[in-house]
């Protein structure tokens, strides 16, 4: 079994949905944290979501607020994300937000 530290990022620069990361065949991730930052002075909002190997679709965050200017931690506690699935983020307003998620990779 090996472990490998990761970190995944994106600039939402649309309001689409956007894949933040998707895990590996034989793989399952432990995210420690998602941090989203807010780069342009202006509050606005994000949504979270994990998509399964089945294609359904649970939110994590629904429209969670980011202040302006500022950096938010998501998760209280860590994430397990198993084989295949898939962590996406929308942003409400495109050119604001940035995500970074740290994991760790066990396969």
């Amino acid at each position: 079994m090996s472990n490998a530290y990761k970190n995944a990022k994106v600039d939402l620069t649309a309001t689409t949905v956007t894949t933040l990361y998707t895990c590996p065949t034989a793989t399952t991730a432990i995210v420690k944290s998602i941090l989203v930052s807010e780069d342009s002075g202006n509050a606005d909002t994000i949504t979270v979501t994990i998509t399964d190997a089945d294609s359904a679709v649970f939110s994590l965050f629904k429209t969670k607020a980011v202040s302006a200017n500022a950096t938010t931690e998501l998760l209280t506690a860590p994430l397990i994300v198993e084989e295949s699935e898939i962590l996406k983020v929308t942003a409400a307003t495109a050119n604001r937000l940035h995500v970074v998620a740290s994991l760790l990779e066990v396969s």
